[in-house]
């Protein structure tokens, strides 16, 4: 693996991962569950959905590596959707856990696929 690889995946997951810390920032006042988190990992997977469908034969294998590796590895992470499952789990919170559990996986499945839609009517 090359030099600029490696550097584009650092740029790119740099840019993320202060996206990501903005974002939660900005959402970390809503009550109830981690909704900070669930709406990152759900924004990243409509991102991802969108970006892997859109340089599908159009993006650079670098561009391309750069976007789903570097960016939307680091702007969703789910370390993070793990840690709230533990702290809920151990406050006994467990309709939150459950709440948040459904809402990840679920609205993530739901948002890369509608990303993936997403790109498909902006091609066409």
């Amino acid at each position: 693996m090359s030099f600029q690889v490696f550097a584009a995946i650092a740029a790119a997951g740099s840019v993320g991962a202060v996206l990501r810390f903005l974002l939660v920032q900005l959402l970390q006042s809503w009550p109830g569950a981690p909704w900070a988190t669930a709406a990152v990992n759900v924004a990243g997977c409509l991102g991802f959905g969108l970006c892997w469908a859109l340089a599908q034969d159009r993006w650079s294998p670098l561009l391309t590596t750069a976007v789903l590796v570097g960016f939307f590895g680091a702007f969703t992470t789910f370390s993070s959707f793990a840690f709230d499952c533990q702290q809920l789990l151990a406050e006994r919170r467990y309709a939150a856990l459950l709440g948040n559990l459904a809402v990840q996986n679920l609205l993530g499945l739901a948002a890369l696929l509608g990303g993936i839609g997403l790109a498909d009517w902006l091609r066409d």
